[in-house]
């Protein structure tokens, strides 16, 4: 639709523009990417907000303004309810919403020891003490949810918001070779085979050099 615009930031390092951009996607929302110039010093601070509730990614369709990104998710949900971002069970839905509310506003260590660097690639990579729980956590919820609906997705047989939410989380744990059990593996390589990611992946590694790495996650 004209004049449906989503704002994003650095393709590379941005896991909210990320999460932001799959929703659309997956929603089937005609939209036209807005980059914001990452030389604006305005936007270099608003980078480094650990936050997630800051101004990228933001979504602009007929007249509304939606810059969180659960606020997007919703959104969506609301005006492209036959895209299914949500599981159409109750329970379901509502563990969707909770495990994707628990990375939108938790896990800060995880973030700031790991941040997403989709040109990057260690063999190894020392994970300080603090972030190995967020770690461990993240694991955990993979088993329950992978258990609870039999994947390959986190919620059956297609994406959901929940896997918007922590496919940022699979390309950090190939970054920085974090050791996985098989099933959390064969999650991260259903997510890495999406097509969705792959397109997305291309534009990150095709982002001029020059876009200064930050020292945190955002």
């Amino acid at each position: 639709m004209a004049g449906t615009t989503l704002t994003i930031s650095s393709k590379n390092y941005s896991s909210w523009s990320l999460r932001g951009w799959l929703l659309c996607r997956m929603a089937g929302l005609a939209f036209e990417e807005q980059r914001i110039d990452h030389d604006d010093p305005d936007a270099r601070q608003e980078l480094l907000l650990l936050s997630p509730s800051v101004l990228v990614p933001r979504l602009t369709h007929e007249g509304a303004k939606v810059w969180d990104t659960l606020a997007i998710a919703e959104y969506l949900a609301e005006i492209k309810p036959e895209a299914g971002l949500f599981p159409k069970d109750r329970v379901a839905r509502a563990h969707c919403r909770s495990v994707s509310g628990e990375m939108h506003s938790g896990f800060y260590n995880l973030r700031s020891a790991l941040p997403m660097n989709l040109k990057a690639r260690h063999k190894a990579f020392k994970i300080f003490s603090g972030a190995r729980p967020d770690v461990e956590r993240v694991k955990e919820i993979w088993t329950e949810c992978l258990n609870a609906h039999g994947g390959p997705w986190l919620f059956g047989s297609e994406p959901t918001v929940a896997d918007a939410m922590y496919a940022p989380v699979c390309t950090r744990f190939r970054t920085y070779a974090i050791e996985l059990e098989p099933a959390h593996q064969a999650y991260c390589e259903t997510v890495f085979a999406w097509p969705l990611l792959q397109e997305w992946t291309e534009g990150a590694l095709a982002e001029p050099d020059e876009i200064i790495e930050l020292d945190v996650e955002f």
